[in-house]
C-alpha cells in the first residue's frame, strides 16, 4: 500500500468510526441515556478502537463533537466532551500493548478515567436550572459526578467495549484495521 492510499484509508477508517459513534450515541441519546449526570452511550464501547488503530483516535472525537452538538451543555460539552474522549483515545492507544490472552485489557480504562474526570467536573459545575458556571462546582458535587459518570462509562466500556475487542480479534477484523 502506497503512502497516498494509506492516508486515504485512515481517514476512511477515521470517518466511519466518526459516524458509528454519532449514531450510536443518538440513539442512546433517544432513549436519554447520552446527556447529563448519568449516562450510558453505547458509543462509549468504541473507545477501545485505538487499541486496534490510531485512526479511531480521531474518528473518535469527531464523533463526539458531532453527538455533543445535540448536547443541552453546548459549548461547554463540545470542548470538554470532546477533550476527554481524545484524551481517552491517546491513552487507549498507548496502553495497547499491555494484554492478556491477547486482549487489550486496559483500553477500556482510560475513557474510564477520563470521562469522570471531565465530565464529571462539567456535571459538577451545572446548576439547578442547567447553566454551567465555575461558581457552582463544589468537592462534594464534583465527586457525585466524577463517580456517576464514571460507572456508566466503566459499565459500558468493559461490558460492551471488552466483549467488542474480543470479537474483533476473533473475526480478524482487527487485522484488517491494521492493514
Amino acid at each position: 500500500m502506497n503512502k497516498k492510499t494509506s492516508k486515504v484509508r485512515f481517514l476512511a477508517l477515521s470517518a466511519v468510526i466518526a459516524a458509528l459513534y454519532a449514531v450510536l450515541t443518538y440513539a442512546a441519546a433517544a432513549m436519554n441515556l447520552a446527556f447529563g449526570a448519568v449516562q450510558f452511550r453505547f458509543s462509549e464501547a468504541l473507545t477501545v478502537l485505538p487499541a486496534f488503530t490510531p485512526a479511531a483516535i480521531p474518528g473518535l472525537a469527531v464523533g463526539c463533537l458531532i453527538s455533543n452538538l445535540a448536547s443541552p451543555l453546548g459549548v461547554v460539552d463540545w470542548v470538554f466532551g470532546t477533550l476527554a474522549t481524545l484524551l481517552a483515545g491517546i491513552f487507549s492507544y498507548l496502553v495497547r500493548n499491555i494484554r492478556w490472552k491477547e486482549i487489550p485489557v486496559l483500553a477500556p480504562l482510560p475513557p474510564v478515567i477520563f470521562n469522570a474526570l471531565i465530565v464529571g467536573f462539567e456535571v459538577a459545575c451545572l446548576a439547578d436550572n442547567g447553566t454551567f458556571a465555575f461558581g457552582n462546582l463544589s468537592l462534594a458535587g464534583f465527586i457525585a459526578g466524577a463517580v456517576s459518570v464514571g460507572i456508566g462509562e466503566l459499565i459500558v466500556c468493559y461490558v460492551l467495549g471488552v466483549p467488542l475487542m474480543m470479537a474483533l480479534r476473533r473475526t480478524k477484523i482487527s487485522e484488517l484495521m491494521l492493514a
